[in-house]
């Protein structure tokens, strides 16, 4: 399994921006195709954004769309999360995450390697 590792959470006033990155090791995350997922406290997880093995295709969940773009650069093994806009309710701890499989590459299931998470806090 590829190895995760998020950077790039903090603390940040309503409308600023942060940008998560996530570095991968172990295998080429040129294999998988790649996730942001994030988990407030007393919430379900959820996926925010997810992107293409190939950089192809992008997903947005409806809260963060317009705000957050992902991005990737599989010649560095890294994958990005831009957050503009940010508001209090984004406020929630940041997962990365692999999903190796063809099929089902929104599916949460399917992402079986993950990072230890990156806190963002946004302050009202």
């Amino acid at each position: 399994q590829v190895q995760l590792v998020e950077s790039g959470g903090g603390l940040v006033q309503a409308g600023g921006s942060l940008r998560l990155s996530c570095a991968a090791s172990g295998l080429p995350l040129s294999m998988y195709h790649m996730g942001w997922f994030r988990q407030a406290p007393g919430k379900e997880r959820e996926l925010v954004a997810a992107i293409y093995r190939s950089g192809s295709n992008t997903y947005y969940a409806d809260s963060v769309k317009g705000r957050f773009t992902i991005s990737r650069d599989n010649a560095k093994n890294t994958v990005n999360l831009q957050m503009n806009s940010l508001k209090p309710e984004d406020t929630a701890a940041y997962y990365c995450a692999a999903n190796p499989y063809d099929i089902g590459w929104l599916r949460e299931v399917n992402y079986n390697s993950w990072g230890q998470g990156t806190q963002v806090t946004v302050s009202s």
